[in-house]
């Protein structure tokens, strides 16, 4: 089978440190463990792109134009599509046209419409409002009828969460075709017994956090439970992995508590650094917010779980649907640090509560959640769509 991956978002750059780009890469080395072969698209590249993809996958940089405003940023994204559609045509003929979603891109759906063959976009948030909100958007109604006809021309939708797929459902295009897929995790690569790779003082007991250091992902009632922690536990240590906008607010409230001494941050690292960091771990953190509509599949959350860590969370959205509270994991209430502080302890004076924790979360990813099981679903839903649309046409 030959795949074309379309990943025109030149916020997800492939080969990036950031969950966006460890999905690309993970759900293109589970292709390619199928025997497909791939023929990616891409806007943006960084690092390396293809690590640890063990068959050869060919890379197809199609970057639009640059531009300094932001008008005219979104302008050369849709320009990007004839490049888009002409490179597809050009490394074609494929089997399956599978696309990430991002705000302009709509070449790749266009191109499997008229080649006859499976389409499938994968949504993995309400992306005209995030940008919106986050970093503005010039022209949302352009925005808003490249959506449309991207999910009208997509034989499937794949939502990573009910969250994302009931934003879908209010698209009239879009219903009766969005499946729920969650991330997932490479188990073999997120195992027990690594090597830890901080080594921490002996006798401490490990906190750690994986991921982009942005608001949503609840650093602030992270650092307040771990100061209520600390005081009556000051052999706890807090390991930070990862990078971003938040970092230094974070850094100055670490500082303002007088907690720097028991932390350590790592800053963005590479995803083949991430197994030895959870190693490193006692217990994993996920203390996202309340937000009104938490639509995200936390990438983290399955590589806490095929760790074997214990993990406590927030108990919200697709963090409620994976994490059973006492069963494979700690869930407390949002935005609490006192709750959290309390749920973290709880696992800190119990190591056999911990251990079994961390064994209950691994059997549950390596039961439903799994990259290679995820992209078997995919290419059946390619398959089963493409012969209904067969069927249909037949019938007419």
């Amino acid at each position: 089978m030959r795949v074309a991956y379309v990943c025109m978002d030149s916020g997800v750059p492939i080969g990036g440190t950031k969950g966006c780009s460890i999905h690309v890469q993970e759900v293109i080395r589970a292709l390619t463990r199928r025997s497909a072969s791939v023929d990616l698209f891409a806007a943006r590249i960084a690092g390396d792109p293809l690590e640890g993809v063990d068959r050869q996958v060919r890379l197809h940089h199609v970057a639009p134009a640059q531009a300094t405003q932001m008008s005219d940023r979104e302008q050369a994204a849709l320009d990007a599509n004839r490049a888009l559609y002409g490179a597809l045509e050009r490394h074609g003929p494929f089997d399956v046209v599978y696309e990430r979603y991002s705000l302009w891109s709509f070449a790749g759906m266009r191109y499997a419409r008229d080649a006859g063959i499976a389409g499938l976009v994968e949504v993995n948030a309400p992306l005209i409002e995030e940008q919106a909100r986050e970093r503005g958007l010039a022209n949302r109604e352009r925005a808003e009828a490249v959506a449309r006809a991207v999910f009208a021309s997509a034989h499937a939708l794949l939502a990573v969460s009910n969250g994302v797929a009931a934003y879908l459902e209010e698209y009239p295009e879009a219903r009766d075709r969005v499946h729920v897929l969650p991330n997932a995790v490479d188990p073999q690569r997120f195992r027990p017994g690594l090597d830890p790779a901080w080594p921490a003082p002996r006798g401490s007991f490990v906190i750690g956090f994986v991921g982009t250091l942005k608001p949503w992902h609840g650093l602030q009632t992270l650092a307040a439970a771990f100061n209520l922690l600390h005081r009556f536990a000051p052999d706890t240590r807090l390991l930070i992995v990862g990078a971003g906008t938040g970092q230094d607010q974070l850094v100055a409230d670490l500082r303002r508590r007088h907690l720097l001494d028991a932390v350590h941050l790592t800053g963005a690292r590479s995803s083949s650094d991430i197994p030895g960091l959870l190693a490193s771990m006692d217990v994993a953190v996920a203390p996202a917010p309340a937000l009104p509509n938490f639509y995200f599949s936390p990438l983290k959350i399955f590589e806490y779980m095929a760790a074997g860590l214990p993990i406590v969370a927030s108990d919200v959205g697709q963090i409620s649907e994976l994490i059973r509270d006492g069963e494979n994991g700690v869930l407390c209430r949002a935005d609490d640090p006192a709750a959290l502080a309390s749920a973290l302890d709880r696992v800190r004076r119990d190591p056999a509560l911990g251990a079994r924790l961390g064994r209950a979360a691994r059997a549950t990813v390596l039961r439903s959640h799994t990259w290679d099981a995820t992209v078997d679903r995919i290419l059946r839903i390619a398959h089963t769509t493409v012969a209904d649309g067969a069927r249909r046409e037949a019938r007419a």
